[in-house]
This record gives C-alpha cells, structure tokens and sequence, in this order.
C-alpha cells in the first residue's frame, strides 16, 4: 500500500497549516469561517480528484460518494474537520484523510466496492463556535431542532442563521434530512484514541510498537452530561473588607472544584470544572456571583449520577443553584456491527470512549454505526500534544479498508440474498 501511503502523507501535509495558530501550534478550525471554507473547498477537490459525487445535506455536511446510494444504500466512512480552540491535528481530520485513503488503497488493488462507498466530512462537530457539539450530525437527525439551531450564537452574537446567510447559505434549508441518513446502511468513524489505553500494554507499560495495538474497536461512548452550577456571593471592595465580613461567590467555585475532582476518583468515572464566569470579574472586587459548568462521565452512569449528586449537595451548602443543561446515557454501538468490525481485526482490542462523536448521534438515530480507533502514544488530546506516529496512521488505513472491503462485500449479498 506504498502509494496509499504516500497519498495519506501527502493530504496530510496539505491540511497542515490550515487554520494553524502559530503561537501555540494548535488549530482554530470553527463551523462557518473562512477557514471552514478553505476545509470544505479542500474536501470538494479530494472527491473530485477521485471522482467521487459530492452532495451536501440539509446541515452542510459534505458526502463523497462512489456509487448511487439513492439506489443501495452504502458503507459510509469519514470524520469532521472542525476543531477545539486551539485543539490537535489529529482529532477529526485523521478520519477524513484516512478515508479518502481508504479510497485511493481499494483503487491500487482494483477493487470495485460491492455496494455505493460514502466519504462525509459532518460539519460543526466540536460545536466550538455555536455551543453545541456534533450539530451536523444532530440536526440531520432532528436531535437538533431546526429553529434552535438557527438561533445559536457565537461569542460576537453572530447567530447560525447569519452565518449561513454570510456563507451565500438559506438558512430556511437547514433542517432534518431523512433523504441523507436513508442512503448509510452502516456509518464507520475512524477516529484517533483520545485517552491512552492503546498506549499502555496489559501490564501496565507502555507499549508503542506492538501492531496489534495500533487500532481498536469501539464499543460505546460512556454516559455523560453538563451541570451549570450558580454560586452567590456579594460584591465588595477587596482591599477594604476584612476577611471574616466577606462573602466570595469564589470559595464556594473552590469547593466545587475539589469536590468534583475527589468523588469522581472515588467513584471511578471524571468530572471536570472547565468554564466558569465571575462577576463582576474585576482583580480588585470580592466575587459576588460565579457561574461554573460541571462535566461529568463515566462508564457506569449510576456513577456519574453520584458523583454530581454529591458534588451539588456540598455546593448547595454555598448556596448555589444547580440545573442539568444535558444528560447522554450510554450509547451503544450496533452490536452486529461492532462484531463484525472485530471479526475482520481479531487482533484488535475493544474500547469505550468518554468522548462524543457524530457516530454516537448517527446510533442514537437507528444508523448502525461504529468506530475504530487509533493509538496516540501522549493520551492527550484537544491540544497540539495530541499525536498519532504515521505508522500507526498507516495501520489504521489498513484497518479500514479492511472493514470497507468486507462490509461491502456481506451489504451487497444481504442485498442479494447471496448466502454462498
């Protein structure tokens, strides 16, 4: 697969300095920019260098097909090319390149897919920019309304709508498209680790060069949700007020940070104060009001459920206010799906995740979808450290031509009722 090989390095420098913030090394690719313009025109001419149909859906995702879906629906496989502020190069646009690679590996070997082959760049993923993560994905599923999502804001009060109009858009089009999900029979997200459990062998060292653990197999995304925790305090001078007259919206935010660091270690799940907002915010004046989000996940939900319950018990004590503002229960990938996919890589680990992906809204839906992933040697990730070796890349292309070939292949029998 040499010129495969080269044809992923090659796309992979390309994508490079897109939207590259060169004082920190991270990326600021956000939906609806002119850097999103310059991903999306990237994508276009990707499919059409290999003449794949490139269709868009009622939220701007972008589809490359090969094949007419609208007569079998396909195998579709691809990731986003948004980004975190200052986020990694890896995370999303390691499964767009690895599937037009994927592409490019069945055309070296002459191999026709049985059934239509879908590429999609889902836009909007992160939600860094309107606040809402995997948008594409859910407003094509009608997880997202319409009207809601047209609403959205940035942080200069630019609204999804206006936006879409600044990028010669109708914003009247976005919406559910059941046309667009109707075309995926199976929807397979290559995805980098975004922890370091590939990383780490069986006995607790690490382990970088072992190819068995180059790729795993995804079998969920944990249960998890966003708590918005209001802490009142009074406003007073900070040089003036003596220390017993005081009360700081700020000690209560420091006890909700601790707290929410020592139940979730004790209760085996990860809780994270990301974002908070302090009024009035000035170096000199006594909080007298702090927003704060709690992010809570895990892998057993009752877990996660305890550890907020807890954690909001003690900042009820600071008198503060708290209201769930999003819960995901653990999303299962389908199970006929996630077996086959380790049938073709027997050799490959199985793994749940505590990140959200369009292939977890995608399964919510009815799609059935899965996901692999791929070892990344720092366990970090949204953030310039995230990394993949481009060996382990290479496995990863392997891993899903594999799957496309063999998925395609049993679509195109099922269709035909071929069981020899």
């Amino acid at each position: 697969m040499t010129t495969t090989f080269e044809s992923f390095d090659r796309m992979w420098a390309e994508l490079e300095p897109v939207g590259r913030n060169g004082g920190t090394g991270g990326y600021r690719r956000f939906a609806w920019t002119r850097t999103d313009h310059d991903l999306r025109e990237w994508f276009a001419g990707q499919c059409a260098a290999r003449g794949l149909d490139l269709v868009e859906d009622r939220a701007g995702n972008q589809w490359g097909w090969w094949g007419d879906p609208d007569t079998t629906p396909g195998v579709v496989i691809g990731s986003h090319l948004d980004s975190v502020p200052d986020g990694g190069a890896f995370d999303g646009p390691l499964g767009v390149v690895s599937a037009l690679a994927t592409v490019d590996a069945l055309r070296a070997a002459g191999t026709d897919p049985a059934v239509p082959l879908g590429v999609v760049n889902f836009v909007d993923e992160e939600g860094a920019r309107f606040g809402v993560a995997c948008a594409g994905s859910r407003i094509i599923t009608g997880a997202l309304d319409a009207d809601r999502a047209r609403g959205l804001t940035d942080a200069d009060g630019v609204s999804l709508a206006e936006a879409w109009r600044r990028a010669g858009r109708d914003p009247d089009s976005l919406g559910r498209d059941d046309e667009a999900l109707g075309r995926v029979a199976a929807f397979v997200e290559l995805h980098v680790e975004q922890g370091k459990a590939l990383a780490v062998a069986p006995d607790g060292g690490d382990d970088l060069t072992d190819p068995s653990r180059a790729v795993a197999v995804g079998t969920d995304i944990w249960p998890h949700g966003r708590w918005r925790i209001d802490l009142p305090g009074e406003a007073n001078h900070a040089g003036t007020t003596r220390m017993e007259d005081r009360r700081d919206a700020m000690l209560g935010l420091a006890t909700v940070v601790q707290s929410a660091r020592s139940y979730a270690v004790a209760l085996g799940c990860v809780a994270t104060v990301g974002k908070v907002h302090v009024v009035p915010g000035g170096v000199n004046a006594i909080p007298s009001h702090v927003t704060a989000w709690l992010d809570a996940r895990g892998q057993r939900e009752e877990a996660v459920r305890a550890a907020v319950e807890a954690v909001t018990k003690e900042a009820a004590g600071f008198g503060a206010t708290t209201r769930e503002e999003s819960w995901t229960p653990t999303t299962a990938f389908d199970d006929g799906l996630v077996e086959r996919l380790h049938g073709i890589l027997p050799d490959a680990p199985l793994l749940g995740t505590g990140a959200g992906h369009d292939a977890g809204v995608l399964a919510t839906h009815g799609v059935p979808s899965a996901m692999l992933f791929v070892r990344n040697p720092t366990g970090v990730s949204h953030s310039p450290s995230e990394f993949a070796s481009p060996e382990d890349c290479h496995h990863g292309v392997m891993a899903l031509t594999a799957v496309v070939t063999e998925l395609s292949a049993e679509r195109a029998a099922d269709s035909t009722g071929d069981t020899a």
